[in-house]
């Protein structure tokens, strides 16, 4: 996923690696038919996107520039949590294996069947905590599919709901993964990712939509709280791991897809700082 370079928006991959298409006769018992794969997203050019849907935004910093981009990405169409399971399939498609998604923390390819809540699994990660700002799996922040991610499922336990810091021992079955009691450290390549989505969420959701207003802070152990951090640590690893193709045709998959909503910090990576 997300790759050490320079913070500029990448082209999106025009088309994926094919896959072999099995041969011979029918076995005894019918395979379960692979999802089918989706068709490539052209990708926005940026200029086209700051000449439409973020020209609002363009020239403001600080508070202003949050309050305009809250205006702008809370136009969406909301899904449900079980449409949720389908989008995932097609947003965290694997490049190289149409019938897989990339689970985040572990890296690991996984076919998009297997999703579930058994051991081995994978499933549908809250990157921010739905304990944080308790919105649970309600129509809105628990089915904003921008920081909803497949996970494996100990993995994902072992997250639960502790806010984001370096540090702690090193996770089993996730290599680069480290966590502690009130913590949890996300391999390198997807710091920003994390990061990114974090951030996201507390520009969308301001509290004028019966739901919390989720801010990050620069603590950890948040509770129930509508806060996760740590936010000098997350702004660190949105600046040391840019967006990638991955996390640029993720953002356009969404927009064109599903949600009809951008995140902006995808786009424009340099707005974190002119925010917080």
């Amino acid at each position: 996923m997300s790759r050490r370079h320079l913070p500029y928006r990448r082209p999106l991959l025009a088309a994926f690696a094919a896959f072999a298409v099995l041969a011979g006769t029918a076995a005894a018992a019918p395979a379960v038919p692979a999802a089918p794969p989706i068709t490539p997203v052209a990708a926005t050019p940026l200029a086209t996107l700051d000449d439409t849907y973020y020209q609002d935004a363009l020239g403001k910093t600080g508070t202003q520039l949050k309050s305009a981009l809250h205006s702008i990405i809370s136009v969406q169409t909301k899904i449900s949590y079980s449409q949720v399971w389908d989008a995932l399939k097609n947003t965290d498609q694997d490049p190289a294996n149409s019938s897989n998604v990339i689970l985040l923390y572990t890296g690991r390819s996984e076919p998009k069947s297997d999703n579930g809540g058994a051991v081995g699994q994978w499933n549908r990660e809250h990157f921010w905590a739905k304990s944080h700002g308790d919105f649970g799996t309600s129509t809105g922040p628990g089915t904003d599919i921008h920081h909803l991610r497949p996970e494996d499922v100990t993995v994902n336990s072992i997250r639960g709901n502790k806010d984001f810091d370096n540090g702690g021992t090193a996770v089993s079955g996730a290599a680069g993964n480290y966590t502690d009691s009130d913590s949890f450290e996300p391999r390198d390549a997807v710091k920003g990712d994390v990061a990114r989505m974090i951030l996201y969420m507390a520009v969308r959701y301001e509290g004028d939509d019966a739901f919390a207003d989720l801010e990050p802070n620069d603590r950890v152990d948040n509770g129930s709280a509508p806060n996760i951090g740590r936010l000098s640590v997350l702004k660190q690893w949105s600046q040391e791991d840019p967006p990638d193709s991955f996390e640029e045709r993720r953002n356009d998959v969404i927009f064109d897809r599903y949600q009809h909503n951008r995140n902006p910090f995808i786009d424009h990576p340099e707005w974190v700082e002119a925010i917080w």
